[in-house]
């Protein structure tokens, strides 16, 4: 049977004037024990032992226990904290130290002025409900917890912290303003359901050393780095998370791989999915809106996985740089600013059904030549500039792909290689195909239709292979070969009503062009008029010259001053 032990500290009978004393009685008798706090502050330290409950009586906040400096509440055992306000300073192993057993706290603040709130040391277990922590940090460190219902405020370090193989759920609980993480899991697991967290530092949510965080329908608003980062290893899943005002979204780095799904990341000052430094990940069913530079970033041979997801508005879409890996599928990138698919810098990335509207670039690759895209089963509509466009070294595969009302539709220069097979191009108000520089462009089964100006065009020296595809009512050309460019067309026609088939330079092969419109030789430039030098072996004199002295073809020379004249003027 519990044994009921009251403290008031203005007396009265039968009551304890102090919480240690009753503490004390009830540890004499060995037995479970309530002990109820009248309103009042006690100003001492709480060292409880047992199975004991200590419930504050009154309006809540009335009971308040603290000291100058160190732990406040010591517990082993079975203990029950309800309604208190507990406040120590310099509390570095906790004003709250939970040694072993298990320990509730329920609707207690417990304010931590340069220490920690509450300390869960290994092998015990606290349960924390409807409370609230200020100032402080709440360690669990090789310990089991759950949190529910709980805010944590104004955290000097991380507000929450579970490390050293601790097992916490977290529901329904809020974080704000820490000044590092607002919820740190390393080498440990941790399960967070509903919970807020804004205002933090460094990155709200962290997972590191082979940390498993499991996040589920949480908030992340208004927070200086990255909302959700898993680092160094650790694994897990974001579920249904909502983050706005953030620089990152998410981080993935160093050998990290969650799995996230069901993601909105909103107005992300830098980017809505960063990973990078080896970095992994699946995100599936995301959507990223606004970011303030890109979407989704692969970099550092980071390698997601991205299926099904969304990004709208901001400047650049996808973008995979600096020997970055990515395959992303069924994926809709609309209304940026710039560009909707990069890749570039020895990076590799494979597109497949992805759906581009509104962009002013569709896909654009840069680098040296392990630098590679492949885009297929694509749609690229309403683009201001080109849908595709491979320049440096890079190697562009095109396999499906549908461009359709822009400028430019597929694009090599420099020394690039652009592979096309079975795409279309239509509505464009420059061209279908423009190959320049030293490019090399392969294709394959291509239907250019309603092009402005011209199907293909080929200038400097770049080279064509063009089989098996029809340009139709392209306004001025079907093809055109400038320059020294050059190549051939293997079962080709060109239809409509434009004013030539092909303008070529002759250095491309025609035998089996089908077509009724002209073919128009292109006539070569006059060479420029060959430049005369004059390469006299000794000076060449146009006016009168005196009193010179030269030397030509001589090793030495020796200067001597002339001997002036009167009739000079000057004396001697």
């Amino acid at each position: 049977m519990v044994k009921k032990y009251v403290v008031s500290p203005h007396g009265g009978r039968g009551a304890h004037p102090d919480i240690g004393s009753a503490l004390r009685a009830a540890a004499a008798r060995g037995r479970a024990a309530r002990v109820e706090i009248s309103p009042g502050h006690y100003e001492e330290r709480l060292a409880v032992r047992g199975e004991v409950e200590l419930v504050a009586l009154g309006e809540p906040d009335s009971v308040v226990v603290s000291r100058p400096r160190g732990t406040v509440l010591d517990t082993l055992g079975a203990v029950v904290v309800r309604g208190l306000v507990l406040v120590g300073r310099d509390a570095d192993a906790g004003v709250v130290d939970c040694q072993a057993g298990a320990l509730v706290l329920d609707r207690v603040e417990v304010r931590a002025h340069d220490g920690v709130c509450v300390h869960v040391r290994p092998h015990a277990a606290a349960t924390l409900t409807d409370s609230r922590f200020r100032f402080g940090r709440v360690v669990f460190a090789g310990s089991a917890g759950h949190v529910e219902r709980c805010r944590f405020a104004d955290s000097a370090d991380n507000a929450l912290a579970v490390i050293e193989n601790a097992r916490v759920t977290v529901r329904a609980s809020r974080v704000d303003g820490a000044r590092i993480h607002g919820v740190r899991v390393s080498d440990a697991w941790a399960h967070l359901a509903g919970c807020e967290v804004t205002g933090t530092e460094k990155a709200a949510v962290m997972a590191d050393t082979r940390a498993e965080l499991i996040v589920e329908d949480c908030r992340v608003d208004a927070v200086h780095m990255a909302a959700f980062a898993f680092v160094e290893q650790s694994r897990g899943s974001v579920r249904g998370a909502r983050v706005t005002d953030a620089e990152n979204g998410i981080l993935v780095a160093s050998g990290a791989d969650p799995s996230v799904h069901g993601c909105v990341f909103a107005d992300c000052r830098d980017t809505g999915v960063h990973v990078q430094d080896a970095g992994r990940g699946t995100f599936e069913d995301c959507e990223i809106l606004g970011a303030g530079n890109i979407g989704v970033l692969s970099t550092r041979d980071g390698a997601p996985r991205v299926a099904d997801c969304r990004v709208t508005g901001g400047n650049v879409g996808i973008a995979v740089t600096d020997k970055a890996r990515g395959r992303f599928t069924r994926t809709v990138v609309r209304d940026l600013t710039g560009v909707a698919l990069r890749v570039w810098d020895e990076s590799k990335a494979v597109f497949e059904q992805i759906r581009v509207e509104r962009c002013p670039f569709g896909l654009e690759t840069r680098g040296n030549g392990g630098t590679t895209a492949e885009l297929t089963d694509t749609t690229i509509h309403d683009f201001d500039m080109a849908a595709v466009a491979a320049v440096g070294q890079s190697r562009a595969t095109l396999k499906g792909v549908c461009a359709e009302r822009g400028l430019l539709g597929f694009s090599a220069g420099e020394e690039a290689q652009l592979h096309v097979h079975d795409c279309d191009v239509s509505a464009v108000t420059t061209g279908g195909v423009l190959a320049h520089g030293t490019a090399r462009l392969v294709v394959a089964n291509l239907r250019v239709t309603d092009a402005q100006s011209f199907g293909v065009c080929v200038t400097g020296s770049a080279y064509l292979d063009v089989a098996h595809s029809r340009f139709a009512d392209c306004a001025a050309t079907g093809m055109r070969f400038d320059g020294s460019g050059g190549g051939r067309l293997v079962e080709c026609a060109v239809t409509g009503t434009g004013v030539t088939a092909v303008q070529h330079n002759g250095r491309v092969d025609l035998s089996t062009l089908r077509t009724t419109l002209p073919v128009v030789r292109i006539a070569e430039p006059a060479a420029a008029p060959a430049s005369v030098v004059n390469n006299y072996y000794g000076p060449v004199f146009h006016h009168a010259v005196h009193h010179a002295q030269l030397a030509w073809n001589n090793s030495t020379v020796v200067q001597q001053q002339p001997h002036h004249s009167d009739e000079d003027g000057v004396g001697p």
